[in-house]
């Protein structure tokens, strides 16, 4: 018997590019999209030096279909999935090899604005035309688990730390 392994990657980030839908001949849906991940340190002389990481994501069947009604260029996401790596024979005939991560499960965060629209446009409980409750509250909605909200107080999506 083999030993157990894990092979998990947890990404959050921003989208670079607009999710691109397709279906394979069989009708198997397959969604691509770009997550850009940045990092920032300070060097020992004082400077502040910041580096970005860009990654594929592949996602596969109904889960491709909600990414492609629901992510867009630039919306920051929370995606958990595994790391792939696969070789091909470019058209050139030149042999090229990819990283990607196979996504298993994102979380959508929305910005201040289009949480302000919904509560305008929507009323609680309402649903979009992809089909889930659209929240109404502030973007406090779409945080990771944390401790309940006190109801006196007001999230500012610029104090999250992410």
């Amino acid at each position: 018997m083999a030993s157990r392994s894990i092979n998990r990657v947890i990404l959050m980030g921003n989208l670079t590019r607009d999710p691109e839908l397709k279906y394979t001949p069989a009708g198997t849906a397959v969604c691509t999209f770009g997550v850009a991940t940045n990092r920032s340190w300070t060097t020992s002389d004082g400077q502040i030096k910041e580096e970005t990481q860009y990654h594929r994501i592949v996602a596969w069947q109904k889960l491709a279909e909600l990414c492609g009604k629901l992510l867009s260029k630039g919306k920051k996401v929370y995606i958990e999935g595994r790391l792939t790596y696969r070789n091909y024979t470019a058209k050139d005939g030149t042999q090229k090899s990819v990283t990607e991560i196979v996504l298993d499960d994102f979380i959508v965060f929305n910005d201040g604005k289009k949480a302000a629209e919904n509560a305008e446009t929507k009323t609680e409980g309402e649903t979009g035309d992809h089909g889930f409750s659209i929240p109404t509250e502030e973007a406090g909605d779409f945080a990771a688990p944390t401790e309940p909200k006190k109801a006196s107080e007001d999230v500012n999506p610029d104090d999250i730390p992410f």
